[in-house]
């Protein structure tokens, strides 16, 4: 038989998604899963943006420019200055979801064998930098910890990736989420390393979109945005259908995300207050997107999440987390640690 690639065979399972067999035979046992594991909120979708699919005037789906419509992407220039970020068209392109996003921006810019410094949840960069490091990573505000990267951080990052011409990659995705009156501060406002920066988004979270599967990189280095291109032609095109959901849904009122952060706001203190009246658990309050990491008196994590679904219930029903091991480069250091989405009422 033939044996598939090395890649293919260590691949790990998503940390995520890996306990999905277990809450499905829950759920077949009559159990009520509660899903704090993924972040999948309950919050409605604006109706605008799905109006809009129910209304796509069309007679053939076809193939849409391999960078994305380029009535979308002006108008995510209008979105993104808003937020302070000045783009064209041409420093945009479409990707089908965030993870595109991410493959594109790692092939782009990283040989085999080169490293990425991701923060596990903040470490001292220069430190781990080696002549094999081609890029910082973050996410901010942060998955899985909730953490909000501050201005000063940020400029602090720009300076390391200046001094070792480093590519800087952020996961913005989160930016509507932030908390107790602070304020997100993008990478693309760090001017002075502009051809370092990579911008990775999506409209899953900001609009509880996750299955309309877009997301963007962005760039001004132009040899960045060059690769992304081909790239993107290399796959076609990304998702027609995604997209009219997605120009629609910039039109979305202000009011709406006021709501939703507010009543994500409500949700993160119940739920962080609460694990922390536990004995024995720990868990610090995000100051961004819906999750934290909570700490318990437990031995194995992924033993502890796999037992929730398989052998506890509580007035017939269960939690399921998502193990912190899954977020480590070393998943010792998770060991007694889970991450929670308050996603849910």
């Amino acid at each position: 038989m033939p044996q598939i690639s090395k890649k293919g065979s260590t691949l790990p399972a998503s940390a995520i998604r890996k306990l999905v067999p277990f809450a499905e035979a829950a759920k077949a046992k009559g159990t009520k899963v509660y899903h704090l594991n993924i972040g999948q909120p309950d919050i409605e979708t604006p109706t605008g943006a799905i109006d809009a699919l129910r209304k796509a005037d069309m007679k053939v789906v076809e193939y849409t420019h391999s960078a994305g419509n380029l009535s979308y992407r002006t108008r995510l220039c209008d979105y993104y200055a808003k937020h302070n970020i000045h783009l064209t068209p041409e420093e945009i392109v479409i990707t089908n979801g965030g993870s595109e996003a991410l493959q594109f921006a790692f092939t782009i810019c990283c040989n085999p064998s080169d490293e990425v410094l991701i923060p596990e949840p903040i470490e001292e960069f220069e430190k781990a930098i080696t002549p094999r490091t081609r890029a910082i990573m973050v996410c901010n505000p942060n998955n899985p910890t909730g953490y909000l990267y501050t201005k000063e951080e940020l400029q602090s990052l720009a300076q390391l990736a200046k001094k070792h011409d480093l590519f800087l990659f952020a996961d913005e995705v989160y930016r509507e989420f932030c908390y107790d009156g602070k304020k997100h501060f993008s990478v693309m406002e760090l001017e002075e390393i502009s051809n370092n920066v990579i911008l990775l988004d999506s409209v899953s979270k900001r609009y509880s979109a996750c299955g309309a599967r877009v997301g963007v990189i962005i760039s001004k280095n132009k040899e960045v945005m060059t690769a992304a291109l081909r790239m993107g032609q290399a796959r076609l095109c990304p998702p027609y259908f995604g997209q009219i959901f997605a120009e629609a849904a910039i039109d979305t009122p202000q009011e709406y995300f006021d709501k939703v952060a507010a009543e994500y706001d409500s949700r993160r203190r119940t739920l962080v207050n609460a694990v922390n009246q536990i004995p024995g658990c720990r868990c610090p309050m995000p100051t961004g997107a819906f999750y934290s990491i909570i700490e318990m008196p437990i031995d194995d994590s992924d033993k502890f999440c796999e037992w929730l679904l398989k052998d506890f219930t509580y007035n017939g029903a269960t939690v399921m987390l998502a193990p912190a091991t899954g977020f480590y480069s070393d998943p010792e250091k998770g060991r007694k640690q889970a991450r929670m989405a308050y996603v849910l009422k």
